[in-house]
């Protein structure tokens, strides 16, 4: 019984190697080659679950999801004769597997290389036939449209799709951008002094004209109260004619008393008068008649 249990167990286990051996699985975001004896025979395995012939077989499995081949930024020629720095990246992914294995060995890095090397051949071309103006604003979307068509047809022949060519950046280079800038802030001052200077100018005026206005207004204010002044003396003077011709002794007692109280407003004032002084006259009697001596 003891023997047979073993030859069980070895049966199960070598059943159990040989299922392990058989069996693979393939993920969505994976594309896989089977291979018999080095030679490739299947490549258009769906995600799943697979079978293949232990031993004799293999598969290799690869990276299907978008790749990116971020470029290091480069100098180009513009049709004018200027450089300018480029910094571009690609975006593909593996669009027939058995091309891309038995063109580059599926290798990423390789399929990098040949799209970089096409890219920038395809950006000289470009730059070449466009001037600074072109590539940094009117054609820039037309050369990533033409990149992206024109490196699709390259990278057919390896197996791979491009999905998307962006410029990240298209510069000046260093030295020419500080000079450019340099310009450019020369003349945004120049700008900024001659509008300074206009507004000096309009300030200048406004505050002639306001200073004019304050001047006449004042002028007219000094007029019109002189002048209500003038008939408000002319008023009071009427006013006192008037009450002086109704009663003029009445007027000149309560102008005497008013004289008397201006005058004496302190103990230590002094008035130095003879005693039959017209300014004593209400001082003698209430008619302010003179003495008879």
């Amino acid at each position: 019984m003891t023997g047979i249990r073993n030859v069980v167990l070895i049966i199960l286990g070598v059943a159990a190697v040989v299922l392990y051996f058989s069996v693979f699985t393939v993920h969505e975001t994976e594309r896989a080659l089977k291979f018999r004896l080095g030679e490739v025979v299947r490549a258009d395995y769906e995600p799943g679950l697979h079978f293949k012939a232990p031993f004799i077989t293999n598969v290799r499995k690869f990276d299907a999801r978008v790749q990116t081949l971020d470029a290091e930024p480069d100098r180009y020629l513009t049709g004018e004769l200027k450089n300018l720095i480029v910094d571009a990246f690609v975006k593909w992914r593996i669009a027939d597997v058995r091309d891309f294995y038995t063109t580059v060995q599926g290798s990423v890095n390789e399929a990098n290389r040949r799209l970089d090397v096409r890219m920038k051949d395809m950006l000289r071309s470009e730059f070449g036939r466009r001037d600074v103006q072109d590539v940094i604003s009117d054609d820039r979307s037309l050369i990533m449209d033409i990149l992206t068509e024109g490196l699709n047809e390259h990278a057919r022949s390896i197996g791979v799709e491009v999905v998307d060519v962006r410029l990240k950046r298209v510069d000046l280079p260093p030295n020419v951008s500080e000079s450019v800038y340099a310009r450019m802030r020369a003349d945004r001052e120049r700008v900024a002094r001659d509008i300074r200077a206009r507004g000096d100018e309009v300030a200048a005026a406004i505050r002639a004209d306001a200073d004019r206005q304050r001047t006449e207004t004042l002028a007219e204010a000094r007029r019109d109260s002189e002048e209500l002044r003038g008939q408000g003396d002319a008023e009071a003077t009427e006013i006192y004619a008037g009450a002086f011709g109704q009663d003029e002794e009445f007027f000149a007692f309560t102008r005497s008393l008013s004289a008397y109280q201006n005058a004496f407003q302190s103990e230590d004032d002094v008035l130095v008068l003879t005693p039959d002084s017209e300014f004593f006259r209400y001082f003698r009697d209430s008619l302010g008649t003179p003495n008879s001596d």
